[in-house]
């Protein structure tokens, strides 16, 4: 009974620990939506880019770099409200790691979330394959943007197969320790 109950903490623990490292990628990725072209103006200087390089100067990643941090700088001041679509994809991201928050806290309860999820997942990895491609994005960042999906996915796909070991502990409380001495 006791090995029962401490393998379905365990499997609580990481289930937790998978769910935790998905929210805390969702909100760095969220967060960094929002200062793209500071961010960008950074990563130009740690490659030291040229500031006023322009696009065709540079060839790989320097080229792409210079060619995002003009369009950015264009964009900025002819067009800055475009950027407020970036803000809400921040928050976007921000919400969606908050829908995990019940999870978290009920893992029993998170086949649904994690149902959804593993879709979102699959479906930023198409998006990022076929829209990427049509708006010309380069093959090896939108390589890039699937890992991102796949880290997901395989976040998510770990913790459904952790839920069944945490639905039959949470099912047998007599057999939970923790649950016993409180």
């Amino acid at each position: 009974m006791i090995a029962n109950a401490r393998a379905g903490t365990n499997a609580v623990r990481r289930f937790r620990a998978a769910l935790g490292l998905l929210m805390a990628g969702l909100v760095v990725s969220g967060a960094t939506a929002f200062p793209l072209l500071l961010e960008v103006r950074l990563l130009s200087d740690i490659f030291g880019l040229e500031a006023a390089a322009p696009a065709g100067g540079q060839s790989g990643l320097g080229g792409w770099i210079v060619t995002v941090r003009l369009g950015l700088e264009e964009m900025y001041v002819a067009h800055p409200w475009i950027a407020y679509g970036t803000d809400w994809l921040g928050f976007a991201h921000l919400v969606i790691a908050a829908f995990f928050i019940g999870p978290l806290i009920d893992p029993p309860s998170a086949r649904g979330n994690i149902l959804v999820g593993i879709g979102a997942s699959i479906g930023a990895i198409a998006l990022a394959l076929v829209a990427g491609g049509v708006r010309g994005i380069p093959l090896a960042s939108r390589l890039i943007d699937c890992s991102f999906g796949l880290a997901a996915l395989g976040l998510l796909l770990y913790c459904l197969r952790l839920r069944p070991r945490i639905v039959g502990h949470a099912a047998n409380p007599t057999q939970n320790p923790v649950r016993e001495s409180s």
